[in-house]
């Protein structure tokens, strides 16, 4: 069963595997839309050697499953480590404007859902 209400902090750090059980990273940040008050992704950092040249991969929380077997409360992405290496990411010095909806709704497509700025964000006139 996976959780309904999860702190910030106790995701940050979480190991994520694929579902062959491959370690394929861990969840840096958890970006939020303060206008929804939604998450929009997660920054998955994903490669290099002991964290250094590691890529960010922002993946919608949908795409995440809560693996309850596992004792450390790891979580599965369902997706093959050549596959994460053509998804949108960005480097550690390079984070996405924010809000760039075009970037986030590239994301969201990725993954196969709907475009996160037509389901969630209720933008201001003018916005």
């Amino acid at each position: 069963m996976t959780p309904r209400l999860l702190s910030a902090t106790s995701i940050e750090g979480t190991p994520v595997k694929n579902s062959a059980g491959e370690h394929i990273g861990e969840i840096k940040e958890l970006m939020i839309d303060w206008r929804s008050g939604t998450v929009a992704y997660a920054a998955l950092s994903f490669g290099g050697i002991l964290g250094f040249g590691a890529k960010l991969f922002a993946i919608p929380v949908e795409a995440f499953n809560f693996d309850v077997d596992d004792p450390d409360e790891g979580i599965i992405l369902d997706i093959s480590k050549a596959q994460l290496e053509k998804a949108p990411g960005f480097d550690h010095d390079n984070w996405p404007e924010q809000p760039n909806y075009d970037f986030i709704d590239s994301v969201h497509v990725y993954y196969g859902y709907k475009p996160f700025s037509n389901r969630y964000s209720k933008l201001a006139p003018g916005d």
